[in-house]
């Protein structure tokens, strides 16, 4: 049973950083594909950032130059550096595990960007 657990959501002024993170539990991790997701109100969740085991990453076209995807196999952590943040960014953040086609996915946390 692989279990997600993400955390470093908040309340965030226009410009600001947040960093999130996410432990997973279980042996997979390092062979493991991790992504965050996020979902807006009224709207559906979107894919935010990848990053494979070999370290290869990718980014949605609106947090490109601003949010860096990031993991420790070490740690069974994959981290999301996120930097000017924008009202727009948001969203529930979600964090993604992907192995062998079945995915697991964290409880969310909370980000909002406002003044």
């Amino acid at each position: 049973q692989v279990q997600l657990v993400e955390s470093g959501g908040g309340l965030v002024q226009p410009g600001g950083s947040l960093r999130l993170s996410c432990a997973a539990s279980g042996s997979i991790f390092s062979i493991s594909a991790m992504g965050w997701y996020r979902q807006a109100p009224g709207k559906q969740r979107e894919l935010v950032a990848t990053i494979r085991t070999s370290g290869t990453t990718s980014y949605a076209d609106s947090v490109k130059g601003r949010f860096t995807i990031s993991r420790d196999n070490a740690k069974n952590t994959v981290y999301l550096q996120m930097n000017s943040l924008k009202p727009e960014d948001t969203a529930v953040y979600y964090c993604n595990l992907n192995v062998l086609g079945v995915a697991y996915w964290g409880q969310g946390t909370q980000v909002t960007v406002s003044s």
